[in-house]
């Protein structure tokens, strides 16, 4: 890490998004024409016909990014969160509950345009999530929006892959991180999601290697982005391009890579798995506040595994327990 002194220990930037959260079986799933366990970007009628189709659900501010600093916060960490939200009751929502748990969240809201954005989370019986995102005001994100001085006073910018998809939030995206490395600043990457990375393969190969310091990943991202035809393939064809890459494989725990070597890292199984939403989110959150404390990368991918595998005992992103208390009882 670099020596200065920073405000922030991490700053996100990334789609702000409120979830909807209910539980489905796989008929719908059918119905619908999705494939489980992955994103599908909707238009707002479509995200209208899926939410009159489905039951109760639970509503809870979300986004890849925004989940992930709300996790560095609530572990004590200095978090920040650049996102674009509209002036209405869903933008209300996500701005409270993100400032609520400690991190700071100044982003100015829209005052016209696409409505704040949305995912429908359907999640089945085996625990898997099925999302269906839709993006609304999130996707004008510009470099207009950005908090540079915030950004430049992180020692880690953190970004997701969904932004991606969009040209003016791809433009902010590059300009945060050439701040943030100009001022001492590491820059992270998460990929977000397998079909985000087929949309994006190249230029995201170009990032990894020209941008990032730090990248995560799962098992299907990392495969879809070197088209691997194995884990162990991908793996190998990551290794060195970027400073650390914590790679992370559902049941069997992660794998981080760094210039010393692979680091094999066990999870943990805290209670009965009920829904994944937000497991790889919680996961980086944990690894980024250890490391932005000076930790050893073994500590890091740990605390990351704790954070993922209490999400994952609960329905939605956010946690609904004490992160400290958790990482005072299972990690001293």
């Amino acid at each position: 890490m670099d020596p200065m002194e920073k405000t922030y220990d991490v700053v996100g930037i990334g789609n702000a998004i409120v979830d909807v959260l209910v539980q489905a079986n796989d008929d719908l799933i059918d119905n619908f024409e999705l494939t489980k366990g992955t994103m599908a970007l909707v238009d707002e009628a479509q995200a209208e016909r899926l939410y009159a189709s489905v039951g109760p659900g639970l509503e809870t501010s979300g986004g890849s990014a925004a989940n992930t600093l709300a996790g560095v916060a609530q572990l004590g960490g200095r978090a920040g969160f650049i996102g674009r939200v509209r002036n209405d009751q869903l933008g209300g929502i996500f701005t409270h509950d993100i400032r609520s748990v400690g991190a700071r969240f100044d982003t100015p809201a829209a005052t016209e345009g696409p409505s704040t954005a949305r995912c429908l989370i359907l999640v089945t019986p085996d625990a898997q999530r099925t999302m269906c995102t839709y993006l609304g005001a999130s996707v004008g994100l510009d470099p207009a929006d950005l908090d540079l001085e915030m950004v430049a006073q992180a020692k880690v910018l953190y970004l997701e892959g969904y932004l991606w998809d969009s040209d003016e939030a791809k433009a902010a995206f590059i300009t945060a991180a050439e701040v943030a490395r100009a001022h001492g600043g590491e820059v992270a990457l998460s990929l977000s999601d397998a079909f985000c990375v087929e949309r994006h393969r190249e230029s995201f190969q170009e990032l990894v290697d020209g941008h990032v310091d730090i990248l995560f990943a799962n098992e299907m991202e990392i495969t879809a982005l070197y088209k691997a035809n194995s884990f162990e393939e991908a793996a190998d064809q990551v290794r060195g391009r970027c400073k650390l890459a914590a790679l992370t494989r559902s049941e069997q725990g992660s794998v981080v890579l760094n210039g010393a070597g692979t680091h094999s890292v066990a999870p943990f199984q805290l209670g009965p798995l009920l829904d994944t939403t937000g497991a790889g989110d919680l996961y980086a959150a944990g690894f980024l506040h250890a490391y932005t404390q000076g930790q050893a990368v073994e500590a890091c991918g740990r605390l990351g595994s704790l954070c993922a595998g209490q999400v994952v005992t609960q329905l939605g992103p956010r946690p609904q327990g004490s992160l400290k208390q958790l990482v005072v009882q299972h990690l001293g």
